[in-house]
C-alpha cells in the first residue's frame, strides 16, 4: 500500500492475504498448533523454550543471575526458531498457549509448572528462589510496579515503533513518527526515575531491572532497531548510564548469548546445557571445530 493511498476499512476484515513485512509468513490470526512437534526435555530442573529477542534475553538473564548468587538454578535452553515457526508446535503451545517465546517448564514440581509470558517467568523464579524480588512491602511493590509498566509499554516500543521502524514493508511516516514520540515519552519516563535512584526500584538490582534493560538498555546501546541516532537515545543520561551499569555484568552478558542466533559467532550460544557452554559451544567455536 503507498503512502498516498488512503485504506478505507472493510464492514468486516477478512484475512486474505499476507500482511507483509518480516514476520508476514507466520502471522495468523487464529491461534493453537499447525503442527504436531514434542518439545526436547534436557537433565535439568528447568526447561526453557527461547530465541534472543528482548523477551528472550530477560529469561536467560535471570537464570544466568541467579546462578552467579548461588542459587541451584541449573537449566536447559532450547532455540525455538520463530522465523521457521516452531511457536506453533504442538509441544509449544502446550507450554504457552499464547505460541510466544519464551516458555519455561519446571520439573523440580510434580506435576511439572509451565510457565508463560517473560514477567510471570520472572516473578515466578524470583518468588522461587527469594531472589532479585524485595520482600519488604514498599520495596516489592516499587519493583513490581516498574516491572508491569514494562509490560504495558514495551508493545509500543516492539509491535509498534520495532515494526513500523525496521520491518514492515513499507517505511511510513504516520505510524513512525507516532511511535517514536511514544518511545521517547517512555525514555523520558525512564530517564526521569533513574535521575532519582541508581535501579529503577530503587538502591537495589531487581527483576524490574532484568525486564527494562531487555527492551530499552539495548535499545539505548543500539543493540535493537537500529535505532539510536534515530531517536537520539543519547540525550536520555540516566538511561544510558544504567544500561551501561547493567551491560557489564557477567550474568548480562552471558544471559543475552542464550538462544542467540544473530550478531557475531562469539556471541550466539544456541542452546545452553552447561555453564561450559558459554566457552566451548558457542558459534564461532561450533565453526572453526
Amino acid at each position: 500500500m503507498s503512502q498516498d493511498t488512503e485504506y478505507t476499512p472493510p464492514k468486516v476484515w477478512k484475512w486474505e492475504k499476507a500482511s507483509g513485512g518480516k514476520f508476514a509468513s507466520i502471522n495468523r490470526p487464529v491461534a493453537g498448533p499447525t503442527h504436531d512437534k514434542a518439545l526436547p526435555v534436557g537433565k535439568h530442573p528447568f526447561q526453557l523454550y527461547s530465541l534472543a529477542t528482548p523477551n528472550g534475553v530477560k529469561a536467560g538473564v535471570m537464570f544466568e543471575e541467579l546462578l552467579a548468587l548461588g542459587h541451584d538454578a541449573e537449566y536447559d535452553a532450547w532455540l525455538i526458531d520463530i522465523g521457521e515457526g516452531e511457536q506453533f508446535g504442538s509441544g509449544f503451545v502446550a507450554v504457552n498457549p499464547n505460541s510466544k517465546i519464551p516458555a519455561l517448564m519446571d520439573h523440580s514440581t510434580q506435576p511439572p509448572t509451565r510457565v508463560f509470558e517473560s514477567g510471570s517467568i520472572l516473578l515466578y523464579l524470583a518468588e522461587k528462589f527469594g531472589a532479585l524480588l524485595p520482600t519488604e512491602h514498599a520495596a516489592r511493590t516499587e519493583t513490581l510496579n516498574w516491572l508491569f509498566w514494562q509490560m504495558g509499554s514495551a508493545p509500543f516500543l516492539g509491535g509498534g515503533f520495532g515494526h513500523f521502524y525496521a520491518y514492515a514493508p513499507e517505511k511510513l511516516e504516520y505510524p513512525i513518527d507516532r511511535y517514536a514520540m511514544e518511545v521517547k515519552r517512555q525514555l523520558d519516563v525512564l530517564d526521569r526515575r533513574l535521575a532519582e535512584s541508581r535501579y529503577l526500584a530503587g538502591d537495589d538490582y531487581t527483576i524490574a531491572d532484568i525486564a527494562n534493560w531487555a527492551w530499552y538498555g539495548q535499545l539505548v546501546l543500539g543493540r535493537i532497531y537500529d535505532a539510536a541516532e534515530f531517536l537520539q537515545v543519547q540525550e536520555y543520561t540516566n538511561v544510558v548510564r544504567w544500561a551501561k551499569e547493567i551491560a557489564a555484568r557477567p550474568a548480562v552478558q552471558r544471559g543475552r548469548m542464550v538462544n542467540r542466533t544473530f550478531g557475531e559467532p562469539e556471541t550466539q550460544l544456541h542452546e545452553r546445557h552447561d555453564a561450559s557452554d558459554f566457552e566451548t559451544r558457542t558459534q564461532d567455536k561450533l565453526q572453526s571445530s
